[in-house]
């Protein structure tokens, strides 16, 4: 892959979020802003996002509103502050199907769209179960189960079945199975100018779960909300240490408020941040002279 640019980009923010959602087991320690962002990448004819945020006029924006979030702001908006159209996405990642990671899919008309086939299955079979089970439903919109029917129709999908080396040439999916959802992946983009960037999804929420709130003696602290195991996200946390080697600032956790303080940002005329992870060299900065 010619070196990409990177940038994530805030569509809304959650500015009472639970604590005890992102750190698990911190109960009554209060709230916290919380970003909700999707991440474009730029590499010649590749236009990419991971994930898309939701679709604020339907069932996804009564979700979003019922956990407080505000600030929606749609991707026409959000993309354009960095010269991207909707229709200019060539390939979506999906890390998992909650709402605020799905539900704007029908924005993107050309995109292709990859996504676990695990994680597909797996909210088919929780909304086989009824009502008796929609604890595990929390967080999806059955909607967006049914807009991915109609986007493999169009042959535009591609239910992805583990690891998947060169989903485009330089980005890598790894399953992260029964850690947030059944059937989350993560995003490994590989360049010379940045080597490996972790584009972790909702296994990470914060630098917190990779340090547990004390870089001298670290802990791996998953976050609150998970329909599988704590274990596995621990698990997987580590693993994708390993591809950093260790390096924590080559993860990046899409919710993490201090991102904006640890890489070149702005922040929009509606409040929201541009945060730009890695520019290559013949791509404008839309952070820096920003007009």
């Amino acid at each position: 892959m010619s070196d990409p640019s990177i940038w994530v980009l805030e569509y809304a923010r959650s500015p009472a979020h639970p604590v005890s959602a992102v750190f698990y087991g911190a109960h009554n320690q209060g709230t916290m802003n919380l970003p909700f962002s999707y991440v474009l990448i730029k590499s010649g004819d590749v236009v990419a996002l991971v994930d898309v945020g939701y679709d604020e006029s339907d069932f996804g924006g009564t979700i979003a509103e019922s956990i407080g979030v505000t600030h929606y702001t749609p991707p026409q908006q959000v993309l354009g502050e960095c010269g991207v159209s909707p229709d200019q996405i060539t390939h979506i990642f999906v890390t998992h199907g909650h709402f605020d990671h799905i539900g704007g899919l029908r924005f993107f008309k050309n995109a292709k769209v990859f996504i676990q086939k695990k994680e597909l299955e797996s909210w088919m079979w929780i909304l086989a179960k009824g009502r008796r089970y929609r604890t595990l439903a929390a967080g999806l919109n059955p909607a967006d189960v049914l807009h991915l029917a109609e986007i493999n129709l169009e042959g535009r999908l591609t239910l992805v079945d583990g690891v998947l080396e060169n989903a485009v040439p330089g980005i890598d999916l790894y399953p992260a199975f029964n850690t947030h959802t059944a059937g989350c992946q993560y995003v490994v983009v590989r360049s010379d100018k940045g080597g490996k960037l972790v584009l972790s999804g909702d296994v990470i929420y914060t630098y917190k779960n990779l340090d547990g709130g004390d870089p001298s003696d670290p802990s791996l602290v998953p976050p609150g909300l998970a329909n599988g195991s704590q274990t596995a996200l621990i698990e997987c946390a580590d693993e994708m240490l390993e591809h950093v080697d260790g390096n924590h600032r080559q993860i990046i956790p899409m919710h993490e408020e201090r991102l904006g303080e640890l890489f070149p940002s702005r922040t929009t005329s509606y409040g929201l941040k541009v945060v730009e992870v890695l520019l290559s060299a013949n791509e404008q900065s839309r952070v820096e002279f920003w007009y």
